[in-house]
């Protein structure tokens, strides 16, 4: 694996960075973990991504409020996570995990010294997970989810698999359909206990602390509608374009707020070049000039949360091509919300789909359809939304039940 990596790093960026991000990594973790107090809690959170890391910060931010003294260690595997995290102020050393081989293991955990550790949903690494296992240190999974159809069950693989497992003390599943699955491994070591899933905690949060900021002038708002597009990839661009054309002539007061997934300058460029002539649009960067444009499309990364504040109506990207992207977002802000056909790869899109809170589009008619209903029935709209912000309240609470099982442990 390590091998193929480093050959995938000649022709990958991003494999590329994971790469040079590892270089002297030891020298740099002796450095930090040089600073601690010795006799401090210190606790290793590991996530794969960003996304995943999401799930740990409501834990991390209660633990600080609880143990002012706790020492927090974050690491990542993909470099996205790592260098989005580098400015997350309640990590005391944020670092990427080795390659996972038994002497990278067993350094890293000599060095970092954990009392306790927790791998958020799935990103586990055997031999990281035999070293602490060796030294009796606490280990859990948060977040744990495993669906029916998965290849840790293929019988050449479940056994190995169920021997990794019962390497951990506890296993604190997002459902109880998920604690079903994982007690079919018939594991005798770990506490295997639905807690739910600690996303709905941070979304909650975010969305209350995002409603304070204010990164679009209220009066360039006023009296309209507004659509806010966040995450579109070119699937879902070719889809959207024609529709939005077709609401905006229809309905004179209709704003569209649009996030690409990658708002690099050649991605800008080219969906410019597709509206130019059809539609009027403005960067966000330079809304201090804005002359009645229809559409803002967005060049700065990191606010998509906030800009959900002003939607009426939302659509996620991704369901035209590898799978949609964060629905909880826009529900927890009560908005109702569309995505296309690859929903699978979220529960809560799922769950949304089930109580009234989104609509699945399959084709352009379906999208024109759906936007225009929603956005010219208030009470369908008000619904639907309501739906959606209740999946996200009754499901809160994760982050409490997480540390009533961290506190055995401290």
């Amino acid at each position: 694996m390590w091998c193929g990596f480093n050959l995938y790093g000649l022709v990958n960026n991003k494999a590329k960075r994971a790469l040079r991000g590892r270089k002297k990594l030891f020298i740099k973790l002796r450095e930090d973990i040089s600073r601690f107090k010795p006799n401090g809690k210190r606790i290793w959170f590991h996530s794969s991504s960003m996304g995943e890391f999401e799930q740990a910060k409501p834990i991390i931010a209660e633990l600080k409020k609880r143990i002012p003294s706790a020492q927090i260690i974050v690491s990542f595997f993909s470099p996205s996570g790592y260098e989005h995290s580098l400015s997350y102020k309640l990590a005391d050393v944020i670092t990427y995990i080795p390659f996972d081989s038994y002497s990278n293991a067993k350094m890293f955990v000599d060095i970092i010294k954990p009392n306790t550790v927790v791998f958020i949903r799935y990103d586990i690494w055997p031999n990281h997970v035999w070293a602490l296992k060796s030294k009796h240190i606490p280990v859990f999974i948060i977040s744990a989810t495993m669906q029916e159809k998965t290849y840790r069950r293929v019988p050449i693989l479940r056994q190995f698999i169920r021997s990794l497992y019962n390497n951990f003390d506890y296993i604190l599943t997002v459902s109880d359909d998920d604690k079903r699955i994982f007690d079919k491994f018939k594991l005798n070591q770990p506490v295997v206990q639905t807690v739910g899933d600690t996303r709905y905690d941070q979304v909650m949060m975010r969305s209350i602390t995002s409603k304070k900021k204010q990164l679009i002038d209220l009066k360039i708002l006023s009296g309209n509608k507004v659509i806010v597009i966040g995450s579109s990839w070119s699937e879902d661009d070719e889809r959207l374009l024609p529709v939005i054309k077709q609401l905006i002539d229809k309905l004179k007061n209709l704003i569209i707020i649009w996030v690409p997934h990658e708002p690099t300058e050649e991605n800008l460029e080219q969906m410019e070049i597709k509206m130019n002539g059809k539609l009027t649009y403005i960067r966000f960067s330079l809304l201090h000039q804005y002359e009645n444009e229809k559409i803002i499309l967005v060049d700065s990364i990191g606010i998509l949360m906030i800009l959900y504040q002003y939607a009426d109506v939302a659509y996620i990207g991704g369901g035209f091509g590898s799978g949609i992207h964060n629905v909880l977002e826009p529900a927890s802000y009560g908005v109702p919300i569309l995505f296309g056909p690859k929903y699978s790869n979220s529960q809560e899109a799922i769950s949304l789909l089930s109580n009234g809170g989104a609509f699945l589009i399959q084709d352009e008619n379906e999208l024109y359809d759906v936007f225009l209903m929603l956005l010219t029935d208030e009470e369908k709209r008000k619904k639907s939304g309501g739906f959606a912000l209740s999946l996200v309240t009754q499901n809160v609470g994760a982050t409490t039940r997480v540390l009533t099982f961290l506190d055995m442990v401290f």
